[in-house]
Formats: C-alpha cells, sequence, structure tokens
C-alpha cells in the first residue's frame, strides 16, 4: 500500500537501454530509506540471454572476489569499475561494451538494516548493438586569399535499426591542433543550428552556413574567409538515442579526416607554417607535411624551400621548382620511400613512405624570398614554426599481463588462464607453455592459436583425454583464456607461460609472461560435493539429497568429524547462513536458517559420506549450499583447534513451481459505437482450481508507431493501480475494471470520446497460495477487441482539416484554429474537445465545451493557460498562453453534435468529426 518511514528502496537506471559495441557505458544505482552507515556497499550481476534464470557475479564495492572468472581479469585491469558519487548512489562504468555484456543488470545493495523491509535489489537491461555511424571527408590542403569562399563537404550515415537521431557538427583547430578545438557551426540532434562563439556574428549575416544534400551530406560554406580561420577543419557526427526516463544519450561520435587551409593576406609579409595530418605514427606509416605560404596561389613572387630535421637539410627547392636531395636521402628518394613537390606557390609538400625510427625529430621548413630566379640573395627568410614527429617500433604499445583465477586447485578441478594483449596494433598469435616443477627447463606445448583464430592443441592435450576437452578462446579484443576443463595430480601444476607475438608488415614482436598454479592431491583431505551439476532443478513439492563427500589419506572413521551446512539464499542477502551442524560425537544442532528443514530432515551418513535431504521442496530452500568439514587429531579431547578444515564447492538448489495451464481467449473482434457506455470481455478458458487472478488492461493507440498504455491493474487482491495516463480523477471514473463471473473480467468504459479509440486487450496473471506464500505460476494475453465510432449523422459535420506546423517561442501567446465548414442542424447544440497527441501515448484531452456551455479541464494544471475563443459560431480556437517545452506536440479538436430526444428526456450524440492537425514546437529563449 505504498512506502513508509525507513523502508529500503533500491533504484536503477531505466531501461530497456540500447548502447553500441565497443562504446564506454555507465548504469547509476542508488539507495534509499536504509539504516545503518551512509555509505552503502552495492554488488552488480548480470542475467544474460543465453542463460536469463543464471545470476553472474560482475563487482561489489565489498568483496574483491566477488566477481566471476569471465569478469575477473576486466575488473582487475579497471575494463570494469564503480564509482562512487555519493554514500548511497554508484555508477557502473564498462570502459569498452562486448556483445557477451548484453543481459539484464541487476544492483544489489546488502542489507545493514534492523530487519528485511523493503526492495533490495532493483533490475534494467541492456542492448548491445552494432555501431554503424561512419562520417568522412576527403583530406585536404587548401590555401585561400582572405575573402576568398571555402566550402567542404562530409558524408554521415548510420543504419541503426532503432530509433535514433544524429547531430553533425564542424570544428576548428588553430595551427598544427594544438590548441582546443573550437565550434563552427552545429546542426543539432533537435535540428537546430548552433554556431560557435567566435562564428556567431558571421552566421547570423550568412556568412557561415550548413547545407544538407540529400540523406547523407552535409556542406559547410564560410563565405569571406579571415586570416582566424587558418589551421585545421574537421567535421564530427555523433548518434543519439532517446532513453526510457527521456533523456538522450550519445552512443557514437566519429571525427572525419583534417583539412589544412591557410588564408593568405593582402600584404607582402612573408608568413610560414608547417602542417601534418598525424604526427604521432607506428613504423611504416606514411608522413606527410606541408609547408604553407602565406601567399596568394598566383603571384609573381618566387620562392626558394629548404625542408630541415632536426637542424639538418633534407631537401631544398628552388625558384625553378627543382628538386635536391642531400646525400643521406637520395637512395631513399630513388627508391621511392620519399617525395618532395610544389603543387602551388604558396604550398610545399614533403612525404615519407613507410617511415622509420630514424624519421624522428622536429621538422621545420626555411622559405627565402627572391627578387627574380637566379638571383644569390633574398628579401627575405622566413622560418615555420617546429613540428615534433614521434614514429615508434609497430611492438612498442603491447603489453602482456597472465593471470589465473584458479590459483590453486584440487585434483579433478578446472584451470582458467587468461592472456591479455594490451594495446596491440596488428594481428596477435598466442602460444601457451606448461612448465612443470618435476621437470626444470623443461616445458610443454598445451595449445597455440595462430593469427587468424585457427588453433592447434599440443600432443599431450589431444583427443579429449583424461583432462577433457581443452579450449582456448579469444573472448575480447586482446584477451585469449586457456581452459583446462580437468586436472589429473600434483604434475599439472607449476607456472603456466603464454607467448603472444604481434605482426605487422613483415615483421614480428613477442611478449610473454606467466602464472602459477598448486594442484593439490586427493590423497590429502578433499571435499566434493556430489550432484548432477552445479545447479540442480527440484520441482515445488519434490524431494531431493545433498552429498558431501569426504576424501583422506586415512581411514575417516578413525579421527573425529564434524559436518556444518552452510545456505545462502537466492538472492544473495549477506553472510552464510547455517541450518544445521553435527558434531563428532554425533549431537545435532539446528540453526535459525532453513527452519523448513528441522523435523522434515533425517541427516545420514553413508562410509565418507554426509547426506542432507529436502523433503517436500519450498521455494525458501532455493539458493546455494556448502558443507565444512573439520578433523581433529585422534586422542586429543577435549578438542581444541581442528587440524584440518575445507569448504566444498557451491551447489545450488532451483526450485520449479507448479506449471500453469492457464488459457485465455484469443479470438479478435471489433466494436462500433454511437453513444452510452460500452465494455470490453476479457475470458479465461482454463485454469487450476484455487487460482486466484491478477488482470491488466491495454490500450493501443490507433498511431502507427503507439506502444501500449496501461490503463488499470486488478491484483489477486482487487487493489487496483491505473497506468500514468489514466491516473487523473477523471480518468478514473470512466474506466473501470469488474469480475462479472469466475471466469469473465469486463473493463467498463463510461461516456466514451472519440479518444478512446483503438484496440484494447488484457494480460491475465495466475497466483496460487502454496504452503509458504502467494506464487506467479504464469500468464496469458488475450485476443484484441478493436473500439470505432459509428454515429448517424457522421458525415454531417465538415472540419477544415487542413494540417497545420506552427512555431512559438517559450513564453509566447499561440492560437490554434478548429473551423466548422457549413451550418449545423437546426435545434442541435454543439460540443468541441481539445487533445493533444505525444508520440507512442494516448490522446489526452486538454478541455471540453459541453454542449450545456460548460467547460471542463480535464488537467487542471493547464486551466490557467487554455482559452477556447470562438469569434464566431463555427471557430472554436484555443489560445495556450506563456508556452512551456512541454507543450510541444500534435494538436487537433473533435466537434460532436449533439440533440435532444423529446421534452425533458435526456441528450443523444449525432454526429462527430475531427479537425486536421497541428504541430506545435516550442522553441528554447
Amino acid at each position: 500500500t505504498g512506502l513508509t518511514t525507513g523502508q529500503r528502496v533500491v533504484t536503477v537506471q531505466k531501461g530497456p537501454l540500447y548502447r553500441v559495441r565497443g562504446s564506454h557505458v555507465t548504469l547509476w544505482c542508488k539507495v534509499s530509506g536504509y539504516q545503518g552507515p551512509a555509505e552503502q556497499n552495492f554488488q552488480w550481476s548480470i542475467y544474460q540471454p543465453s542463460a536469463p534464470e543464471r545470476e553472474v557475479q560482475i563487482i561489489s564495492t565489498a568483496d574483491p572476489s566477488f566477481p566471476y572468472a569471465i569478469y575477473t581479469q576486466r575488473v582487475r585491469s579497471r575494463g570494469i569499475f564503480v564509482e562512487r558519487v555519493q554514500g548511497d548512489a554508484v555508477l557502473l562504468h564498462i570502459t569498452e561494451l562486448q556483445d557477451q555484456d548484453a543481459g539484464e543488470y541487476e544492483c544489489h545493495t546488502p542489507n545493514t538494516d534492523e530487519r528485511y523491509f523493503g526492495s533490495y535489489s532493483a533490475k534494467t537491461n541492456l542492448s548491445v548493438i552494432a555501431d554503424t555511424l561512419s562520417a568522412s571527408m576527403a583530406p585536404q590542403v587548401l590555401t585561400h586569399t582572405e575573402g576568398d569562399a571555402v566550402e567542404l563537404t562530409c558524408e554521415v550515415s548510420k543504419s541503426t535499426t532503432q530509433h535514433t537521431h544524429l547531430s553533425v557538427g564542424w570544428y576548428h583547430l588553430q595551427g598544427a591542433g594544438e590548441h582546443r578545438a573550437e565550434e563552427v557551426l552545429i546542426l543539432s540532434k533537435d535540428f537546430v543550428l548552433k554556431p560557435g562563439p567566435s562564428y556567431e556574428q558571421r552566421f547570423l549575416v550568412g556568412d557561415v552556413r550548413l547545407n544538407k544534400v540529400g540523406n547523407t551530406t552535409y556542406k559547410l560554406f564560410i563565405g569571406g574567409v579571415k586570416p582566424s580561420d587558418q589551421g585545421q577543419l574537421y567535421c564530427e557526427a555523433a548518434e543519439w538515442i532517446e532513453d526510457p526516463d527521456e533523456t538522450w544519450k550519445d552512443i557514437s561520435r566519429k571525427q572525419t579526416a583534417r583539412t589544412s587551409l591557410a588564408v593568405v593576406s593582402q600584404g607582402r609579409d612573408l608568413c610560414v607554417n608547417i602542417t601534418a595530418a598525424e604526427r604521432s605514427l607506428s613504423e611504416g606509416d606514411t608522413l606527410q607535411l606541408n609547408c604553407v605560404l602565406g601567399v596568394q596561389k598566383n603571384s609573381n613572387r618566387h620562392f626558394k624551400v629548404i625542408w630541415l630535421l632536426n637542424g639538418v637539410e633534407v631537401a631544398r627547392i628552388d625558384t625553378q621548382g627543382v628538386l635536391n636531395w642531400e646525400e643521406e636521402y637520395k637512395e631513399r628518394a630513388k627508391l621511392g620511400q620519399l617525395r618532395a613537390f610544389k603543387p602551388s606557390n604558396a604550398v610545399y609538400v614533403l612525404t615519407i613512405y613507410e617511415v622509420g625510427l630514424k624519421d624522428n625529430g622536429i621538422y621545420h621548413c626555411s622559405v627565402s624570398e627572391i627578387k627574380t630566379p637566379g638571383d644569390s640573395h633574398s628579401i627575405q627568410t622566413n622560418v615555420s614554426p617546429g613540428l615534433q614527429v614521434n614514429v615508434k617500433p609497430v611492438g612498442y604499445r603491447m603489453r602482456l599481463s597472465v593471470s589465473t583465477t584458479t590459483p590453486q586447485v584440487m585434483a579433478g578441478d578446472s584451470l582458467i588462464l587468461q592472456c591479455e594483449a594490451q594495446g596491440a596494433t596488428g594481428p596477435v598469435s598466442v602460444r601457451w607453455w606448461h612448465l612443470p616443477p618435476q621437470h626444470v627447463g623443461h616445458r610443454v606445448l598445451v595449445a597455440t592459436m595462430g593469427q587468424d583464430g585457427t588453433l592447434s592443441l599440443g600432443s599431450t592435450y589431444q583427443d579429449g583425454g583424461p583432462r577433457g576437452s581443452l579450449r582456448l578462446e579469444k573472448t575480447s579484443s586482446g584477451t585469449f583464456t586457456l581452459v583446462i576443463p580437468s586436472t589429473l595430480d600434483e604434475n599439472d601444476g607449476g607456472q603456466y607461460r603464454c607467448e603472444a607475438t604481434q605482426w605487422s608488415r613483415g615483421k614480428n614482436w613477442t611478449e610473454e609472461g606467466e602464472a602459477a598454479v598448486t594442484v593439490s592431491s586427493t590423497a590429502g583431505l578433499g571435499l566434493h560435493v556430489v550432484l548432477g551439476s552445479r545447479i540442480a532443478t527440484v520441482r515445488y513439492g519434490q524431494s531431493c539429497e545433498l552429498v558431501c563427500r569426504v576424501c583422506a589419506n586415512y581411514i575417516l572413521e578413525e579421527v573425529p568429524v564434524s559436518v556444518r551446512w552452510l545456505f545462502q539464499p537466492s538472492p544473495s542477502t549477506g553472510p552464510h547462513r547455517e541450518p544445521v551442524q553435527v558434531f563428532p560425537n554425533g549431537t545435532v544442532v539446528w540453526g535459525t536458517a532453513q527452519p523448513c528443514l528441522q523435523g522434515k530432515a533425517q541427516l545420514t551418513k553413508a562410509d565418507t559420506s554426509f547426506v542432507l535431504p529436502i523433503r517436500s521442496a519450498v521455494a525458501a530452500n532455493e539458493g546455494t549450499y556448502y558443507c565444512e568439514v573439520e578433523v581433529w587429531r585422534r586422542n586429543t579431547l577435549p578438542l581444541g583447534q581442528p587440524a584440518a578444515t575445507i569448504r566444498s564447492n557451491p551447489v545450488g538448489i532451483k526450485v520449479v513451481l507448479p506449471e500453469s495451464k492457464l488459457q485465455i481467449a484469443t479470438k479478435n473482434s471489433s466494436m462500433e459505437i454511437a453513444s452510452g457506455n460500452t465494455a470490453i470481455e476479457c475470458r479465461i478458458v482454463f485454469a487450476q482450481k484455487n487460482s486466484q487472478f491478477a488482470v491488466t488492461w491495454y490500450l493501443l493507440p490507433p498511431l502507427a508507431d503507439a506502444t501500449p498504455l496501461q490503463i488499470v491493474r486488478a491484483s489477486y487482491s482487487s487493489i487496483l493501480e491505473y497506468g500514468s495516463e489514466f491516473s487523473s480523477p477523471a480518468q478514473k471514473s470512466r474506466f473501470l475494471s469488474q469480475r462479472v463471473s469466475t471466469n469473465v473480467f469486463q473493463l467498463q468504459i463510461l461516456s466514451p470520446n472519440l479518444g478512446d479509440q483503438g484496440t484494447y486487450y488484457c494480460v491475465v496473471e495466475e497466483w496460487l497460495r502454496l504452503v509458504d506464500d502467494w506464487y506467479k505460476l504464469g500468464e496469458g494475453t488475450s485476443g484484441r477487441t478493436t473500439l470505432e465510432f459509428k454515429l448517424p449523422g457522421e458525415q454531417a459535420l465538415q472540419m477544415e482539416k487542413t494540417n497545420h506546423s506552427l512555431s512559438a517561442r517559450e513564453g509566447e501567446e499561440v492560437t490554434l484554429h478548429c473551423l466548422l465548414q457549413g451550418a449545423h442542424l437546426p435545434g442541435t447544440h454543439l460540443s468541441v474537445t481539445w487533445f493533444l497527441v505525444k508520440s507512442g501515448s494516448h490522446d489526452s484531452p486538454l478541455l471540453t465545451l459541453r454542449y450545456d456551455g460548460t467547460i471542463e479541464y480535464p488537467q487542471e494544471r493547464l486551466a490557467g493557460r487554455l482559452y477556447l475563443r470562438r469569434p464566431s459560431a463555427g471557430d472554436f480556437g484555443l489560445t495556450l498562453s506563456s508556452v512551456e517545452r512541454g507543450d510541444a506536440g500534435t494538436y487537433y479538436c473533435q466537434v460532436q453534435e449533439w440533440q435532444q430526444q423529446s421534452e425533458g428526456k435526456g441528450w443523444a450524440l449525432q454526429a462527430s468529426a475531427c479537425s486536421g492537425y497541428t504541430q506545435l514546437t516550442a522553441i528554447p529563449p
């Protein structure tokens, strides 16, 4: 019946969310109404689509061992981490989203309250979609005289199946790009053009424009370029999606290559600049340097240009365009590895193909102006600023991290090892070696994976032998996981070495790392719980047994042994509980956990096995079980500290409820009404005896892309809960859910209007009272009933049907027109209702002028801003004062014609008609 003071509530970001593969994703979670410390702990888990009922633990703010193996490495390397916004609110960060990250996320807060009261977890869905956004622009080197016009073209496209918006912007970098980029002109996701501060005045007078040509082409026009425009220009596109909380999120961003722009002034000053499309390169890349002179392209001035690296001449181009290389560069030039040329009088280009480490350093271009070709004396000389170029070895970025999530295991357990190659710039191949401890200096090949993904196993590990079918998988962009399903003995321990080799242009670089593993033989004290799988499924009321089998290198019956059974409910709500313990003298002590076991379970022991029976399983038995065994040395009474203690692997018990046999009538139908009340029927064809039902009614509006709207839900205890669109007192009084017989429910619609047209259906949930609580067994959806209006004089009223589009600034007043064409019948009265339609929403009535002249405001908050102006008998214009952002949407009016039946009797609806649509856009001030 609602929340009370001190009731814990966990809230998570509303889903479903759609994010692109490879992006950085955040999910927020917060808790309120809690007791205890101000700093609460949070645990994140995922339920993946392939196993929607299996919890996979990701990360915890309190327990470093919380993550499952699949996420351990990403948590350690901070590929996944939790940011604490405040004591009771956190953000889950996933820095590089992968396909396997899709699923239902659960945020859980361990209990710190005196008693359990409220909700301790919340869930949201995250879908991983492909990144289809692309943005491209051909890189250019442009030289223009001050006052010229420049036009650049950017191609932007996407093919996302979800509804998304694009924003496209142009940015300017001064000089070689050391400064922060400034905005030139941006077309926002809301289709609004926004100039940058430096370009605002030029935008207002039309000198800076953005034109969209076709579906994918965006053109930036700058008229009358200025010296301040000199530098680099690029285009950036972003794809935006609207989340369920109605906020917009950019899910992908792409930048194009850069265009260098030099602006030449009208004077004779010699301005020299040097640019490069990319200054940080790897061996084998191509470096292109542009020496740009601040002169007109077609001027009659003469220049000599010298290229310098670290102050030493590389090449020179004289006034006649003749190229001369320094001696040490001539051989590379002959092989086509170097090129220098003069595309215009204002631009000189130096290109180095397949750069090497020797090309590292600071580049300058020195320019001398010569009065006439052949002169030895220069009029003036200027040297460009230095440009630092960094060339790094192809393999320098790759760092190797080798780890294991199974550093200590018992013989028979599996080994999981991970090799993560970070920063690789080319294909990577992997080799795994085993360095057994008993043979120092000897190594055994375990498995290899080629750069093309080809897998090969070492001879010892082939054919799925006693160790099982070994797996080597590439689980993410640079992570290779090796799984050995079953270890044999201590000899499988020792070091495991990963050798990762990066390949590029016929060269390769290899890094290696090791992880240590210890395998203990079952000749020591080992413990195993024997069930068919790690998760056992039990039907409600069925019985099962948990078997704790102990193996030791001595006769177990000859030493004191105690067995403690531990239990953790599902979902996890704190530390393990202890339902029962058997002491060495045979005493059985029952704990407070699992009281339903006491009296029903008869503990047994057979040889070296201990059995905990679960009789007539109920939902409270669902969870994770362990057994813990302690042994003491013989003849050490009274018992002190045990000589050995070991805990078993976890075993999950999942209790499956009785199968639902619910059947709902699914035949579709349609209804036409003229006036009066109506009812939609929902019929149960078959259900189990003693079942109770919760019924939820939905309306699917007639719009093409509409989503179903919840009208009202009647719980199995007859508590009504109305949907947000039907929660006003006026709507609640018109829509009623009733149970008219044991198997028939009806939705009563009182005084229906045109806005109630659409498709109705119900969803029935079947609930059954079992031993300890009410449980939902299943649900079914009815057929659909389409409701339409059919009036006797439907064609008598003629409305003006033209669609309009209006824009109004926030705070202004706007009038929407509703015109009746022609006269209505004598002796009849008219009523009019204005509606607002928003995407995927029910048509919301705003104002109704009844046939008796009274006015109703279904939404009372708008009463002070809505005015019905009627300058003539057939004009029912609606004036909206002080426009707000939330007023944006589609408006229309409905006019109805009423006639009194006879003296003293009621009025009957004779005809109805609707106007055209008016699209209102609210513009921010």
